[in-house]
């Protein structure tokens, strides 16, 4: 793992993804399954770098660092893949189209309400979260249950910086997330795809590990709406669907709290979704992945990865049945 701390990036400069009636169920898993039938098409496309883009989307790509070597020889996936391949549902369940529907996506004013079983709650301003906690650049792996995978410098700071500030109390066991509700500003959360809003959990030792990220920016640059802004969590060693995207509620309880996908669909994504490959996915493998930016496949890693800094927190657990 690569954790780089950049002087030149000011935190001043941050400014600006029993089951239910039978119906429901199956129309979500023909969504998912579109989703992942279009991977391969998008992903040549990708690779290939044959998308147009706007004359200010090419001046960011343009103006971002170059992709270098990152963690263990692997190269940072470019930035036009990472900011138009995205699984938000909120705005589309099409990848390609997720940038241009997000587009004009309105991320300040912007309030993060952190409460539940701790003892000074807070409303926090985004802008004030982080001028509190300055971001750091850290190059992440992601890797996502369709079998898509990809290296992504983020901009953020530890989630247990933020924690830390309200002080769990002894009752405290998890953390619940929860996505902003808006379908004016997420129109395809006028479907019925998902049941809204998103909201995704962590156990506590979890959230406190020091891997587990709030990301503010990706690129050294603001971070964009497709991709979470202003906030989203990133917790590497899961697959992609756990690190839910523009939070507005952090909330702190005893019990294991519900998250979107294991409620949509139980038998398919579990609570912990830790990266496992020897742990298959219903209708597909998990032991290969496909890395945008580069042809053909390769191993998929315990816990993507991060198995020296986190199997130590699933000591003594079958990561079969707590998959």
């Amino acid at each position: 793992m690569l954790i780089k701390k950049p002087e030149d990036i000011k935190s001043s400069e941050i400014t600006d993804e029993k089951a239910y009636l039978n119906r429901r169920l199956f129309m979500r898993g023909a969504v998912l399954a579109a989703s992942t039938a279009a991977t391969g098409l998008l992903y040549r496309s990708l690779t290939a770098s044959s998308r147009r883009t706007t004359t200010e989307e090419a001046t960011a790509v343009e103006s971002a660092p170059t992709p270098s070597l990152s963690i263990e020889g692997e190269k940072l996936t470019s930035l036009e893949a990472i900011t138009h391949y995205n699984n938000f549902y909120e705005f589309s369940t099409s990848k390609q189209a997720v940038a241009e529907k997000a587009e004009g996506f309105i991320s300040r004013p912007w309030t993060i309400s952190v409460e539940g079983l701790v003892n000074k709650p807070k409303i926090f301003d985004i802008d004030d979260l982080i001028k509190l906690n300055p971001p750091e650049d850290r190059v992440y792996r992601l890797r996502c249950v369709e079998g898509w995978s990809m290296v992504i410098p983020w901009l953020g700071f530890p989630l247990a910086a933020l924690l830390k500030q309200v002080e769990p109390n002894s009752a405290a066991r998890f953390v619940e997330f929860t996505t902003l509700l808006d379908p004016d500003r997420m129109p395809n959360q006028r479907t019925s795809v998902l049941d809204w809003p998103y909201v995704e959990g962590l156990r506590l030792d979890e959230a406190l590990h020091p891997l587990t990220l709030l990301a503010v920016g990706l690129y050294g640059k603001t971070l964009p709406p497709q991709n979470g802004a202003p906030l989203r969590l990133v917790v590497p060693w899961k697959y992609g669907f756990k690190s839910i995207k523009s939070i507005v509620k952090i909330r702190l309880v005893e019990d294991q709290p519900p998250t979107t996908w294991n409620d949509q669909a139980p038998g398919e994504y579990g609570f912990y979704s830790n990266v496992n490959p020897q742990v298959d996915h219903p209708r597909w493998s998990q032991k290969r992945e496909r890395r945008i930016g580069e042809f053909g496949q390769r191993d998929t890693l315990l816990f993507n990865g991060y198995a020296d800094e986190v199997a130590g927190l699933y000591e003594g657990m079958d990561l079969k049945v707590y998959y």
